[in-house]
């Protein structure tokens, strides 16, 4: 694609250059030059710039889910996941823009539907992450563990206002002693707000590196699963998640991919587990498992 580019750069500024040898030059450099930037110029991560596309109909196509999203921008790939043997869609599909105010663009667009059919797009998330307690639940709340002693609800406030509406800020303290236990919760109004978040990995607040994930209750640690099967098992029931659930990915009834750690203390109280819940979805488990770790990845 770049060497077709740039032959056709060469082939018209010299088609230019020929009718008007002089006064073509400087516009033949001039391509170039802007020519040089596009190829130099970096482009934002592709996990930040890709959706997962859940709950598709089974009608829906390649062609018909690009059609749909690249109304909030153009989209370097789009893809509705198969069965390799039958073809027959699973239920699922990724879709990647150009840029990461896109991808913002079509969450602030939700409700999306396509071919007829309610979906749900989430922010994609890498292979690294999604076998990580809690990485395919949806919640509102995050936790941010590691904030120094003299940190207050306006820095927390200040930085993570950025990504959304911000609805309850705790930073939690001794019940005894009052002193700060050096973490926090904060409650958005949107879930995209916490996926925003936790893609993004690395937070500075109040002038130090923090941690953030997912803050899950205990009824949804115990509805993901987590602790029941093992870390990463298959089974489990429940309300969300990756191939089952209700406003899971793939729609149905079933388990969920989830877990999470406890919150007794920052860096105490460990919980483990999570696992693809089972159940009837246009996704299965078993399907979706495997695929959806290449493609959120990739």
């Amino acid at each position: 694609m770049l060497l077709f580019d740039l032959h056709n750069l060469f082939r018209v500024t010299s088609g230019i250059c020929q009718n008007d040898w002089p006064s073509s030059l400087s516009f033949a450099s001039f391509a170039l030059n802007a020519f040089s930037l596009y190829v130099q110029a970096p482009r934002e991560p592709e996990q930040l710039r890709k959706l997962f596309i859940g709950g598709l109909s089974f009608e829906t196509t390649d062609e018909s889910l690009r059609a749909h999203f690249e109304q909030w921008g153009s989209l370097t790939d789009c893809v509705v996941m198969r069965d390799p043997a039958n073809k027959r869609s699973r239920g699922f599909g990724f879709v990647t823009y150009a840029g990461v105010n896109e991808v913002d663009a079509a969450m602030e667009a939700r409700p999306h539907k396509v071919d007829g059919r309610l979906v749900e797009p989430k922010r994609a998330v890498s292979r690294e992450d999604s076998s990580r307690p809690g990485a395919h639940v949806t919640v509102k709340k995050i936790f941010v563990g590691g904030i120094k002693e003299d940190t207050e609800d306006s820095h927390l406030r200040d930085y993570f206002e950025q990504f959304g509406k911000i609805e309850v800020i705790d930073i939690m303290t001794d019940r005894n002693s009052g002193k700060k236990r050096g973490f926090a919760f904060v409650t958005f109004d949107d879930h995209d707000a916490v996926d925003r978040i936790v893609i993004q990995k690395y937070h500075t607040l109040n002038g130090h590196n923090c941690e953030v994930r997912k803050a899950l209750s205990r009824q949804e640690m115990q509805t993901t699963g987590m602790g029941m099967r093992g870390p990463g098992g298959y089974g489990g029931g429940g309300n969300r998640g990756y191939g089952g659930g209700q406003g899971g990915y793939g729609g149905g009834q079933g388990g969920g991919y989830g877990g999470g750690n406890g919150y007794n203390d920052y860096n105490n109280g460990n919980g483990n587990g999570g696992n693809f819940g089972g159940g009837k979805s246009m996704a299965s488990p078993q399907e979706a498992a495997p695929v959806a770790g290449k493609w959120m990845a990739s």
